[in-house]
């Protein structure tokens, strides 16, 4: 299967792409893989694991593996052999140039960045050069999956982004300050009928013009925000709370990260996207808003190490309140990155199946699943199972 990841270059991409050239190889091990459980037994046949990969990229560098390296040097994230090993897999992956339209100034910050929006193009060239560029590479097998950096949070218009018309007319009528580059790439994808998953907090394909148009095209998406850390156990941690009938009086999350994704988080309007979607998963499982604090912080030195520090104060029988507190320290990618190939091959299982729109179903990767109020991990988990099981 085809994979075109928005955001080709970044850690969770490349570190994807060389997982999934070492498992190909026989080197490294399908530790980590949701899609490799006894669960799902019988994926290989609709999603074989077999990968190509393609995308587009903002940053300038030669090839994927050249990225790779980068991230590598940073990070020692894995053994230095597995990366050469599939080094001449990684240098036939160049990414297309990508737009950073409405990014925010996280993004902008990187530096060394060069854009479609740059080069003066209106909305309508943006979305045909991606569309052009999907086009060279994509077939019937192709998914696309947004793995960029967090956007701020759109100027929403019901006029542009309530109905597929309205949105198509945003592009006609060139207004740049409605849209966004993730609702660009997932408006792209799905036009071409390509199943789309958004693994950041950024719109996507959330918006109500964007599921009509899935609808319309008959294409699967899922998102949004891949949950793979302190939300991962804030999810899973939670309910035990519920389940005994202890009260959460308070919830604090601190996030320490470095990296790129930490420089972009850094800055204030791309952070307000990422606090509302870990934020809002109390609520969802508790049925009622503790008194929370959720705040992300740069930290250059740990690179891709994300360390999240949690202090609950929880109320229990008669009345005492108590405390509980976790630390999970974890390399991002590495947690992330199966993800997306698992987000990838459920994705193409289900068109395979004939499923169209919103895959609620998909939630257990999601820190803000679309259409479903089911946050809980636990349960997340069982409807993922059944809903397979059902289907294959």
């Amino acid at each position: 299967m085809k994979v075109w990841l928005v955001g080709a270059y970044g850690i969770v991409s490349t570190t994807a792409m060389v997982g999934a050239r070492a498992i190909e190889r026989g080197i490294a091990p399908k530790i980590g893989l949701v899609s490799e459980l006894p669960h799902f037994e019988g994926i290989e046949k609709y999603a074989p694991f077999s990968f190509e990969f393609g995308g587009h990229e903002i940053r300038l560098l030669s090839n994927a593996y050249e990225a790779a390296k980068e991230h590598w040097e940073l990070n020692r994230h894995f053994d230095r052999e597995i990366l050469e090993a599939v080094k001449s897999d990684l240098e036939g992956i160049v990414a297309r140039k990508g737009t950073a339209l409405n990014c925010g100034s996280g993004i902008k910050e990187l530096g060394d960045i060069k854009t479609l929006e740059g080069e003066g193009l209106s909305l309508a060239e943006m979305v045909s050069r991606i569309e052009e560029d999907i086009k060279s590479f994509a077939d019937d097998e192709t998914v696309v999956i947004n793995v960029a950096s967090t956007e701020p949070l759109p100027n929403y218009s019901e006029e542009y982004h309530g109905s597929l018309e309205g949105f198509e007319r945003m592009i006609d009528e060139d207004r740049k300050e409605y849209a966004s580059a993730s609702m660009l790439y997932a408006y792209a994808a799905l036009k071409l009928g390509l199943p789309y998953a958004n693994f950041t907090p950024s719109p996507g394909s959330a918006i109500p013009a964007l599921k009509e148009l899935a609808e319309k095209k008959g294409v699967p998406h899922a998102g949004n925000d891949g949950k793979t850390g302190e939300t991962l156990v804030k999810t899973t941690l939670a309910p035990m709370f519920a389940y005994r009938n202890m009260e959460v009086v308070g919830w604090m999350s601190y996030n320490i990260l470095g990296d790129y994704d930490g420089k972009v988080l850094s800055a204030r309007d791309n952070k307000e996207s990422k606090v509302l979607s870990k934020d809002k998963v109390l609520e969802k499982m508790l049925g009622y808003s503790p008194y929370s604090i959720t705040e992300i912080q740069y930290f250059p030195s740990l690179v891709d190490n994300k360390t999240a520090f949690d202090f609950v104060h929880f109320k229990g029988f008669l009345g005492k309140l108590m405390k509980f507190y976790f630390i999970w320290d974890a390399i991002d990618a590495i947690v992330a990155a199966p993800l997306i190939l698992d987000i990838a091959r459920f994705l193409l299982f289900a068109k395979k199946k004939g499923v169209k729109g919103v895959v609620k179903e998909m939630a257990f990767f999601f820190k803000s699943p679309m259409d479903t109020n089911v946050i809980n991990t636990h349960e997340q988990f069982v409807v993922l199972k059944e809903w397979y099981s059902n289907l294959k």
